[in-house]
């Protein structure tokens, strides 16, 4: 098969340092921050701008993001990529743990088991990615993020367990 020239598409997207949310986990709480980046007040993250998330909403013990599928994430079957199905859920489990921590105190994901339930495509529709934190800890957290089309079916779903720290001062 040939390419020609209307089958090349092209994508430029800019992103904020993300040494500026780096600096604010020792300032805010992880739900100010998370809420500060939901209403704009702060950029949103790189990872954010290089798969185009459409919303981010954070509660306590909760987040959601949405993502409207888009050709740039799809993989060589004309699907959306495992790999961006896996960034949503961890991003909704993660922060959602995220959203319970108070300043100074930070979390990484330990580990993230994913069920791929649906292939996702432009067809598919806005994708909604809510996180819960089901059980916290003094040291780790363990969550869970469900992943559903614009008709609320299930595509995806993944259990996260994340470790809890105190972030080094540096000052």
């Amino acid at each position: 098969m040939t390419q020609t020239q209307d089958d090349v598409r092209t994508r430029t997207f800019t992103w904020t340092d993300p040494a500026t949310h780096a600096g604010l986990v020792g300032v805010r709480s992880g739900l100010e921050m998370l809420q500060a980046l939901s209403a704009g007040e702060i950029p949103p993250p790189p990872i954010m701008k290089l798969i185009d998330m459409a919303e981010f909403i954070a509660e306590e013990g909760s987040v959601t993001v949405r993502l409207d599928p888009q050709e740039f994430h799809y993989n060589p079957l004309g699907s959306m990529h495992g790999g961006v199905i896996s960034t949503l859920l961890d991003t909704a489990a993660g922060c959602s743990v995220h959203s319970l921590l108070p300043a100074g105190v930070g979390y990484t994901s330990l580990d993230l088991s994913v069920k791929f339930l649906r292939p996702i495509t432009l067809a598919s529709g806005r994708l909604t990615c809510t996180g819960t934190v089901l059980q916290r800890g003094r040291r780790t957290a363990l969550a869970e993020a469900r992943l559903t089309d614009a008709q609320g079916r299930l595509a995806a779903h993944a259990t996260s367990t994340c470790m809890i720290f105190d972030i080094p001062e540096t000052r």
